[in-house]
């Protein structure tokens, strides 16, 4: 057995239920100032592994899944180029 092995688990899409109607924002992303755009690779994915509801992929760029996005802003506060905004709900 390998001793330097860890514990570890990965949320599931959907684990947390879909968003309901209390979301008062929601993530857009620029494409034009995130960093996967911009270097045609899938690097940074800051974004996704910071979101607690799973619902960003890991791609260039990345998506998110609106259908589970609580609204949080975990993945806008941590994008170091702010390549994320939030919305206001209905606009």
């Amino acid at each position: 057995m390998d001793e330097h092995l860890i514990a570890m688990s990965a949320p599931g899409i959907g684990e947390a239920g879909q968003t309901g109607q209390w979301r008062r924002e929601y993530p857009v992303i620029l494409p034009s100032a995130c960093l996967p755009v911009k270097s045609g690779r899938f690097s940074c994915q800051i974004c996704w592994a910071h979101c607690p509801d799973n619902c960003i992929t890991k791609g260039s760029p990345p998506v998110i899944d609106l259908f589970y996005c609580k609204g949080c802003g975990i993945c806008a506060e941590v994008c170091p180029t702010d390549a994320i905004l939030m919305r206001p709900e209905g606009s």
